[in-house]
């Protein structure tokens, strides 16, 4: 006998694969293996048995009939034939070999090919059809596809994360009374083995009778939260691939009706040549001259049973061909290249859930005729929604509170901060450190503050850097008086979130972004109307003028920083109504000159023009009239002279020149009586007024990095001086009155052309060697009792 097993190749497949057969394809792979072991078994019967048994006809050739052996029929069948008479008795007079001879020569000539070959055409039709049925998971182009969907499914159904998904969100978006309570709780202390068991049955309770309370679910460790998220990335890596083509879809048509082409031509065939199977067959050769017979009457020994075969197999095929009608059927009836999860939306809750289209939706078409449950737990990992709570999860795992606590640390005001930076989202945990009095955000995106938010009772600062942030409204009226300082740096000031001009308790509000082209030069901000406690405003951007909506906060605003990245500001009127402004900022801004609209603000304290084009500073004169300025920072700017009308700034107490092209200073700034800082360093200064001796007041004077080449004795008259910053000049001795500045306490002379130093550095009792910024060898060359003094605790 020939096993059937020697044809398992045809049709051998992953036992995986069989979510991708419908019944219709389980149903035609049982009624192959059936004709096949027709086919088979009859192969067997021709090998190993006679094919056909053949005895002379001794009728004389002129009386013999079409029909020789008619005779030898049964009494019954002759008398139905025409009651031919019985001949019996007679001797042939044949040897062994000649009716071997007569045998092979009759079945080769005289019997219908049909009979001849039926069961080898079995085997062939079967193992065509054998063929087209798994051909898909055979070709390169289209098994790689299943495999790789077979795999994530696989992964998607049996993980943890899909149960206690779908758990979560079914216990969130229905309501009802509280029977499934203990089913729910079972599922959870089965442990991931028997998760994907635990949720098949979960979800065919009827809606009424799930539980209003999120149920009890499985715990994920770490290891099973990375999992997910690596199923996540794989799952939209293979939707994007797969939805590109539909060559599964066509492939499975394409088989489909080369089947239906088959079936009808193998049973339009057999139909027609079945009746040629017959018992007796007549066999007339032309071997009269070898055996001395030219009339054989023949009989095929195994045409009965091919005949009850040929009818078994004929009645299989037609149960086969109706399987491949009804799979046309099916294939055509509907589009089944888009699957919409509009029920597994509306039952999980899960709103997000794509639809999908071409292969992605054809498989799981085939995969809904499986089993449905497997399309459902597939949608958890297409749903934004989960994955951004499995990121939450792995988060809270990642960034437990203990963790949270050794990242705190005091900032530059004082406040216990927490910074957080380039995380996948925002931890649960943190609102958790109820001592947390600063939060800094940077480079999260998407993030949602949760209920949780209100834990942080001692919340005042508040950093969002590159963070994009939705805050519900029960949250803002939480953070609406208690919220003092708010740090917002986007890509474009548009998206600033809108709760955010809300909070009337902010006192300082800083912004970073900038204006789209088209809304630069009109700098629309939101309105500021609600920010009633405002005391500080920083606006870093691109903006042509000042937005007119600062003016909403000009009663209580004190401090104003505009910086413009080197965007020119053409527009400053809105500056004169800031009535109450004690500092101000314009960084970068672009100006050639000081703006006019300052001098109006008689309450100005402070003024900072760092980084502009400014050449001449002529206005300096006009502020006499900003009555109470104290501090005037020009540096990083290119200013080459300062005007004589400076002795104006009687009240000036610091006053920034460094980083210009200054190459003189006026005699007239010892006028300025009022100056304790005065910064000119990083010019080209060569030489220093007398006049600065008059400036009885100072006690910070910076002149690093000019080209000083000797101090005006004067100098040293300044008393007060404290710090004294000479560092990379040209000078080459240090005059002994330095000696005389009792209250030094920072000396830099480094990167000069000095030789020795002055033992009367020894009389600055304040001075100590890390306030002496030397070399090491000038340091040295000071006599031993100086360095001992330099040296005291």
């Amino acid at each position: 006998m020939i096993p059937v097993a020697e044809f398992k190749q045809f049709t051998e497949q992953q036992p995986a694969f069989k979510v991708l057969k419908p019944w219709w394809d389980v149903l035609a792979e049982y009624l192959t293996v059936a004709m096949l072991m027709i086919g088979v078994f009859g192969c067997t019967l021709q090998v190993t048995q006679d094919k056909i048994i053949c005895l002379p006809s001794h009728e004389l050739r002129e009386n013999l009939s079409e029909a020789p052996c008619q005779q030898l029929l049964p009494r019954g069948v002759s008398e139905q034939m025409g009651g031919l008479r019985e001949v019996s008795g007679l001797k042939n007079n044949l040897d062994l070999q000649q009716y071997s001879f007569i045998n092979q020569l009759c079945y080769e000539t005289a019997l219908h090919w049909y009979a001849k070959y039926f069961p080898y055409l079995v085997v062939i039709h079967t193992l065509i059809f054998m063929v087209c049925t798994s051909f898909w998971f055979k070709f390169p182009g289209t098994s790689s596809k299943i495999e790789h969907f077979i795999s994530i499914l696989g992964k998607c159904f049996d993980s943890p994360w899909t149960t206690r998904a779908l758990s979560e969100v079914s216990g969130e978006n229905h309501k009802g009374p509280t029977t499934g309570r203990a089913t729910a709780t079972a599922e959870a202390s089965a442990g991931p083995g028997k998760a994907g068991e635990g949720e098949k049955e979960k979800v065919l309770v009827e809606p009424e009778k799930v539980v209003t309370e999120p149920p009890a679910v499985t715990l994920l460790d770490k290891k099973e939260g990375e999992q997910a998220k690596a199923l996540f990335e794989k799952v939209k890596k293979f939707r994007v691939h797969v939805e590109e083509g539909d060559i599964l879809y066509t492939m499975y048509i394409r088989q489909t009706v080369l089947k239906v082409c088959k079936f009808f031509a193998i049973l339009v065939y057999n139909l027609v040549y079945v009746e040629k199977i017959s018992f007796l067959v007549a066999c007339r050769v032309e071997t009269s001259e070898v055996t001395g017979y030219a009339s054989f009457c023949c009989n095929h020994t195994k045409a009965h049973l091919f005949s009850k075969l040929a009818f078994c197999y004929i009645s299989f095929v037609c149960v086969y061909g109706l399987t491949c009608l009804y799979t046309l059927f099916w294939l055509f009836h509907r589009p089944l290249k888009e699957y919409s999860f509009r029920s597994v939306r509306e039952e999980t809750g899960m709103g997000d859930i794509p639809d999908v289209k071409n292969d992605f939706a054809f498989m799981l078409h085939l995969i809904d005729q499986y089993d449905s449950l497997y399309s459902k737990r597939f949608a958890v990992f297409l749903s934004e929604v989960s994955e951004s709570r499995l990121k939450q999860l792995n988060l809270n795992h990642e960034w437990t509170p203990e963790k949270l606590r050794q990242k705190l640390q005091r900032n530059a005001r004082g406040r216990l901060e927490l910074a957080l930076c380039m995380l996948p989202g925002l931890p649960d945990t943190v609102f958790e450190l109820g001592e947390v009095e600063a939060l800094r955000l940077e480079a999260i995106c998407d993030i949602t503050f949760p209920p949780g938010l209100s834990q942080l009772v001692n919340l005042q600062e508040l950093s969002l850097l590159h963070s994009p942030a939705r805050l519900p409204f029960s949250l803002q009226v939480f953070l609406r008086d208690r919220l003092k300082v708010l740090r917002v740096k986007c890509e474009e000031l548009r998206e600033v979130p809108l709760w955010v001009f809300g909070l009337r308790g902010l006192e300082e509000l800083h912004l970073e972004g900038l204006f789209p082209p088209e809304l630069a030069r009109a700098a629309t901000l939101e309105s500021l109307r609600e920010l009633k406690q405002l005391k500080v405003l920083s606006l870093r951007s691109n903006a042509s003028k000042v937005p007119a909506s600062v003016t909403d906060v000009a009663g209580h605003l004190q401090r104003l920083s505009l910086h413009n990245d080197g965007a020119r500001l053409l527009a400053l009127n809105s500056l004169k109504k800031l009535a109450a402004l004690r500092e101000l900022e314009l960084l970068a801004c672009g100006l050639e000159r000081i703006p006019h609209a300052v001098f109006s603000l008689g309450a100005l304290q402070e003024l900072d023009l760092k980084d502009n084009h400014l050449r001449s500073i002529e206005e300096i004169l006009s502020f006499q009239h900003c009555r109470k300025l104290l501090t005037l920072r020009l540096w990083h700017n290119q200013i080459a002279y300062v005007p004589e009308h400076v002795r104006k700034l009687r009240g000036l107490e610091q006053l920034y020149l460094s980083h210009n092209k200054l190459e003189t200073l006026p005699s007239q700034l010892g006028m300025c009586s009022g100056l304790r800082l005065l910064d000119i360093s990083h010019n080209g200064l060569r030489s220093l007024p007398p006049e600065l001796g008059l400036l009885q007041n100072l006690q910070h004077l910076a002149l690093s990095y000019n080209a000083l080449e000797a101090l005006p004795d004067e100098l040293f008259f300044c008393r007060k001086l404290r710090t004294l910053l000479l560092g990379y000049n040209h000078l080459s001795q240090l005059s002994p009155q330095v000696g005389t500045l009792r209250a030094l306490s920072r000396l830099e002379l480094k990167g000069n052309r000095l030789e020795a130093l002055p033992e009367e550095l020894g009389n600055c009792v304040g001075l100590k060697k890390v306030g002496l910024l030397v070399e090491d060898t000038l340091y040295e060359g000071l006599p031993a009792e100086v360095r001992e003094k330099l040296e005291e605790e």
